[in-house]
């Protein structure tokens, strides 16, 4: 095991610290010039670990430039990695330049790091990848010593992490001499992480640590008073008992899946503010400038609480913060894992955290959770292979740096382990793609952006086609989005196109933890002013659900199934599974239950799939087309992360035929020709392929001029050349992610293996009751209100023929009628709300004053 030199040994003494075993093993590792994955858990001093040989190997040899380079999932994490970084630099005296380059950086700062390079630069991938566009580039990274990819988990397997890898390959012949450095607390599957940080793709170059154990983690789960409700996934009704854990602790993070549950849970907590507590809110949507005043007043200990999303996941190191709360299921366990990380960042004690879940079926995911935890086992996916809309876009990429052979850069891109079995013929193809479009694009000067020299050399056609690159350069490929911006002053953040157009002047929505009044547009901006009447509303983020990951949703499955398993829940809950288990029977651990009966002229079918929501969407769809051919008469489906419920105008038969495996052929064949969602699919892939181009010098494109674009090339191709490298791409992300094909075919194998029950009730069965709440938020609308209600209660009253269910459903239905998914209404705190209303809408009123200030917190 390795030693520290002075004054590293001095500096960890005088704070009455010992190197860790994993921080001594990295830097021997570093020693032999040996690259290494290190696994160890949240506290553990991963980030010094991996920046530890690079200090002291500059404090040996003191050089100018580049000497090693960090990579961040987060622009937030490099902010705060670099400044946690720069105080030990600082006490030790050492002169070690850090800096970070992020989207966020002034340009006139990037050019002073092109000229003058610090030694430690803190980076992104996206930041990384225009970086190696330069022709200085090999200058740059030619005596690069490390490279430290934290948070690794969260890259792998996505398009930034196969970004990243090929950028890591591009590293690999700039700087060949370069160790590698990744760092995580949750790895699910060390060996396919060895191999993206390996410079051949294989695992073994790469050495395995792992950081010795901490405290077990205290994970308590958090019920409201009351009832506990049947649907619903915002968990407000919580948000009374989470504000006084909030009050009870010294700084607390309440992290929320979505944005929209962000904005509400923030609203909610500041209605119960009678403390006036200054509380936060930070999610990806704000300006660059508001969450870095959230980020700065956490670290100075200025907050007692942040309303956040995964923004905040990974790596902050926010030292006073001494409890996390999750508000909604955690979808996942190395997700949760991360997120109680964030409280009391040190190894040695143990973390508090709270699950707040949101409905009965969450109360049950977040027991399998806790569970999974006190197992230790991790969940999420290996890496999937890499992303053909990526590799065209590095191709052209390469070309803007320099000139290269196509057999030298296949040689480099198949030394990225998510492009370590792309074919020959994929790579030309790309290639070609690039050069000119491919065959049926090629007549258009306007996809000509490469040619080749005598020697069979590539080049970039001109300089406009550079510059077009860089503009252009990432994987992140959002909805298009509009400013949000008060009139005569800032901006607030970004929404969605299709939010706002749904909006006329006057209308108010919640937003950057504001009341906002909708003005009308101004270019791409939405003007807004504070305040506002009537319901207003939340926007809600496409793609912005999390799904519930495989395991997790095994271990849910086995919890129903057992009835010695229902001891870890609350009561509420088990007398629900007691009813669901005489009305009909509980969904099997391996097979699958699917329940039909009649209700209000239709019929009904729910089937208990437990694959999480985008696998029952796409499920959804296959179902009913199966169930149209079968003369069914379809009307419409709706998908959780438990269930699928669809319903007929006639009574199904044959249940288990809309379960077998065949459906995955001929059904999913003709909806994908059909479907939209492969356009829009496509329409993303040709954006990072770089066949659409968003941004423009002094313009921007809007969401609607970008769709039509793609429509017409996706025609274009699917009719002249329907095996072009982005339909081949488009069909490869459909199966691989927007459907959840894999997830569906184990689904169905599960269910023919196990077994497919069909029970037909003369009614609904408690288990279903959430699904068809929830089925009311989607479709019911204007008179059908008053309807929705009694059928409601009276399904209730029939399961159950309890007076208490009936009326605590009565009143939850009660609330649901005037949501749409997402987009709950919520209402302003009028005076006369209690005894303290008046005092509680004077205080939300100065926080509406005070929010552009910066933190969203009263002065």
């Amino acid at each position: 095991m390795g030693t520290l030199p002075e004054p590293f040994a001095g500096w960890f003494a005088g704070r009455g610290w010992a190197p860790r075993p994993h921080q001594l093993a990295l830097l021997q590792a570093a020693r032999r010039g040996e690259s290494a994955l290190l696994v160890a858990p949240t506290g553990g001093g991963k980030t010094l670990a991996g920046f530890l040989p690079s200090l002291t190997d500059l404090h040996a040899a003191p050089r100018d430039g580049l000497h090693t380079l960090y990579v961040s999932p987060l622009k937030a994490l490099a902010v705060d990695i670099a400044r946690n970084l720069t105080a030990p630099v600082e006490e030790m005296g050492l002169p070690i330049a850090i800096e970070t380059r992020t989207g966020d950086t002034p340009a006139n700062r990037r050019a002073r790091q092109r000229a003058a390079p610090p030694n430690l630069l803190l980076t992104t991938p996206e930041s990384l990848a225009l970086l190696l566009t330069l022709p200085d580039a090999p200058t740059l990274f030619g005596g690069l010593g490390a490279v430290v990819v934290d948070e690794i988990h969260a890259l792998a397997g996505t398009k930034r992490g196969d970004q990243l890898a090929l950028g890591l390959a591009r590293l690999g012949t700039l700087a060949p001499k370069a160790r590698r450095v990744g760092l995580s607390a949750t790895v699910a599957h060390p060996d396919a992480l060895r191999a993206f940080l390996s410079p051949t793709a294989r695992p073994d170059d790469v050495r395995l640590v792992i950081g010795a154990g901490g405290a077990e983690p205290m994970l308590d789960m958090l019920l409201p008073e009351g009832r506990l409700p049947w649907g619903g996934h915002m968990g407000l009704a919580s948000m009374p008992e989470v504000y006084r854990r909030i009050r009870e602790a010294k700084v607390t993070i309440v992290f929320v899946n979505t944005r929209a549950q962000a904005e509400l849970c923030f609203q909610a907590l500041w209605r119960l503010n009678d403390d006036n507590l200054p509380i936060g809110l930070h999610h990806g949507s704000l300006t660059v400038e508001q969450r870095r005043k959230v980020e700065a007043a956490m670290a100075a200990g200025r907050l007692r609480a942040v309303v956040a999303t995964a923004s905040l996941d990974l790596g902050i190191d926010w030292g006073a913060v001494d409890q996390v709360v999750q508000v909604g299921a955690p979808k996942g366990v190395s997700r949760l894992l991360q997120r109680i990380g964030r409280a009391n960042h040190r190894l040695d004690e143990p973390s508090r955290a709270v699950l707040v879940p949101a409905n009965r079926f969450e109360v049950i995911e977040c027991t399998a959770a806790r569970q999974a935890v006190a197992a230790q086992e991790l969940d999420g996916d290996p890496p999937r292979p890499g992303g053909l809309d990526v590799l065209c876009q590095h191709i052209l990429a390469c070309a803007v740096a320099g000139p290269f052979l196509p057999d030298d850069l296949y040689a480099e891109v198949t030394r990225a382990q998510p492009y370590a079995a792309l074919t020959r013929r994929d790579f030309d193809d790309a290639l070609r793609f690039v050069e000119d479009g491919g065959y049926a694009l090629s007549s258009y000067d306007r996809f000509r952006r490469l040619f080749r020299d005598a020697d069979g050399r590539i080049h970039v056609r001109s300089n406009a086609v550079a510059r077009q690159l860089r503009m252009n350069l990432g994987t992140i490929v959002e909805t298009p989005l509009l400013k949000v911006r008060l009139r005569g002053g800032p901006v607030l953040g970004e929404v969605e196109e299709w939010f706002i157009s749904t909006l006329t002047p006057g209308d108010c929505f919640i937003f950057a933890g504001q009341l906002l009044r909708f003005e009308g547009l101004d270019a791409m901006s939405a003007i807004v002013s504070r305040g506002g009447e009537g319901e207003p509303r939340v926007p809600a983020y496409a793609g912005s659900r999390m799904p519930l990951t495989t395991w997790l949703a095994a271990r849910v499955r086995a919890i129903l199934h057992d009835p010695k398993a229902w001891k870890a829940l609350p009561a509420p809950v088990q007398e629900w599974l007691r009813l669901q288990r005489h009305a009909s029977q509980m969904p099997p651990k391996d097979g699958l239950l699917v329940e039909t009966f009649p209700r209000g002229g239709k019929w009904f079918l729910v089937a208990y799939c437990f694959e999480g929501r985008l696998a029952h969407q796409t499920l959804g769809m296959l179902v009913t087309k199966r169930m149209e051919r079968l003369g069914m008469g379809p009307l419409g489906y709706l998908a959780t992360d438990y269930v699928l419920a669809a319903w007929c105008a006639f009574e199904p038969t044959g249940v288990e035929r809309l379960f077998e495996e065949d459906i995955l052929g001929e059904e999913l064949e003709e909806w994908m020709a059909e479907s939209s969602m492969l356009r829009r699919s496509f329409r993303n892939i040709a954006t990072i392929a770089g066949l659409i181009e968003k941004n423009h010098p002094g313009q921007e494109k809007s969401g609607r001029q970008m769709t039509m674009n793609a429509d017409l090339i996706y025609d274009v191709l699917r009719r002249h050349e329907p095996d072009h490298i982005l339909l081949r791409a488009t069909r490869q992300e459909a199966a691989s992610g927007l459907t959840d094909v894999a997830r569906i075919s184990l689904l169905l194998a599960r269910a023919r293996a196990g077994g497919i029950v069909h029970r037909a009730l003369p009614r609904v069965s408690p288990l279903a009751v959430p699904a068809l709440i929830e089925e009311g938020r989607e479709w019911v609308a204007g008179g059908a209100e008053d309807a929705l209600l009694a059928e409601a209660a009276a399904m209730v009253e029939e399961v159950t023929g309890g007076a208490e269910l009936f009326t605590e459903v009565l009143a939850e239905v009660t609330e649901a009628i005037p949501a749409r998914g997402d987009r709950d209404r919520v209402r302003r705190p009028r005076r006369g709300d209690g005894k303290d209303g008046r005092a509680r809408d004077g205080r939300y009123n100065r926080f509406i004053r005070s929010a552009p200030k910066g933190l969203t917190t009263p002065r």
